[in-house]
């Protein structure tokens, strides 16, 4: 496995701490003699009525009381789904992570990996801030589609990929665009060329083709000005950006 496999598998040990220190409503109401059944049941009638945070607790005392069980299994990727609901992240995270780690090869590994990456992608903010949850739902969203290919939660993964990718592009756009509106066009270059050749075929990508030509022009390299725009029109003619490149490069 990838490193960032192994340090999903890293979570697991600080998810055996969040264990210890849960204290929940559910460790309440349980105790060893509790049946693991009627401890599920808790569990799923506070999912029911949305008590996500205490359906996590009786999850986990599911696994506390019952480490060996068949319900134990359920139990973990139960308390993941249910932290990500209640939007605790750190903990969802940690439960997921253990799961991989105690059962990377069942059914429901693809999802248990899905909701590590969903828990950073859930938090990508503006292109104006800091990026990394949006790299790192990147990583592992590229790591479940090259360990569980074909899944359910692979295919959904390319979706959130995309789109996170984009937010990257988008990030090296904003950066360029305000280099550019500076003179500084070497740096803007640089920028924008980051997102043409590293970044795939996102929605930045046209403007980012432009911003070179109009980069470019700004510092008289016309041969370079000409083959970004001819790249441009190859690649997305008849594009808003193609338009304004061609009437940029007549002298328009």
């Amino acid at each position: 496995m990838s490193g960032v496999f192994q340090g999903i598998r890293g979570l697991a040990l600080i998810s055996v701490l969040l264990i210890a220190a849960c204290s929940g409503r559910g460790s309440e109401q349980v105790g060893e003699g509790t049946p693991v059944t009627q401890i599920m049941a808790l569990a799923e009638a506070e999912v029911a009525k949305g008590d996500y945070e205490d359906a996590a607790d009786y999850y986990n005392e599911v696994e506390r009381l019952h480490p060996y069980s068949v319900e134990a299994k359920y139990a973990i990727i139960g308390a993941a789904k249910a932290y990500h609901e209640e939007q605790m992240y750190p903990e969802s995270r940690a439960a997921a992570a253990r799961y991989l780690d105690f059962y990377p090869t069942t059914a429901e590994a693809p999802l248990a990996m899905y909701l590590i990456a969903l828990s950073y992608y859930d938090q990508i903010i503006d292109v104006e801030r800091d990026q990394r949850n949006t790299f790192r739902s990147l990583q592992i969203f590229n790591e479940l589609i090259e360990t569980y290919p074909g899944t359910q939660y692979a295919r959904l993964s390319e979706e959130k990929f995309g789109i996170a990718l984009n937010q990257l592009a988008g990030k090296e756009m904003d950066i360029g665009r305000y280099y550019l509106k500076r003179g500084h066009y070497v740096a803007s270059i640089e920028r924008f060329r980051v997102v043409v050749e590293d970044y795939g075929n996102t929605a930045q990508t046209p403007e980012a083709m432009f911003r070179l030509v109009e980069a470019y022009l700004s510092l008289g390299l016309t041969d370079e000005a000409a083959a970004a725009a001819a790249l441009l029109a190859a690649q997305y003619p008849g594009n808003e950006w193609q338009h304004d490149a061609a009437a940029l490069m007549s002298g328009g």
